[in-house]
């Protein structure tokens, strides 16, 4: 199938910059709900294509495929559309560290750490002398 060159850099561009890519198995739909200017069939082809090299690794479930980028398709679409090593896909990227914890207002706990709410931790709730449930009782 012939896809325009300006197609197949936005597709693959997405691809790249994602690391992953979900297209729906719908032939006619008239374009690919996260890329402008692409049918879905193209990006389907497309996808078929850099699976049959070994570029993306496929998932197929519930009429949708989940594409993964393999590291042979990162460096294959790194040279296709120029880019230098210190990009990288957005799934390959390191997560950012947590913040610290923050401090905890005091007037939630009583007086020995334990939670206001709960009545000072002595369990009145829940009395041993009484009851008809599960070992209580007479």
């Amino acid at each position: 199938m012939f896809i325009p060159k300006a197609n197949r850099i936005a597709v693959f561009s997405y691809l790249f910059r994602e690391g992953v890519l979900v297209v729906k198995k719908d032939t006619v739909s008239p374009t690919h709900p996260h890329i402008e200017g692409c049918t879905n069939l193209e990006v389907l082809n497309l996808m078929k294509s850099l699976q049959s090299r070994g570029y993306i690794r496929l998932t197929y479930s519930w009429q949708h495929s989940y594409c993964y980028l393999t590291p042979e398709g990162i460096e294959y679409l790194r040279g296709y559309l120029a880019l230098p090593d210190e990009i990288v896909p957005a799934t390959h990227k390191k997560a950012a560290t947590r913040p610290e914890g923050r401090e905890r207002d005091e007037d939630k706990f009583g007086g020995e750490g334990k939670p206001a709410f709960r009545g000072g931790g002595d369990r009145e709730y829940r009395s041993r002398e009484g009851g008809f449930g599960r070992g209580g009782g007479m």
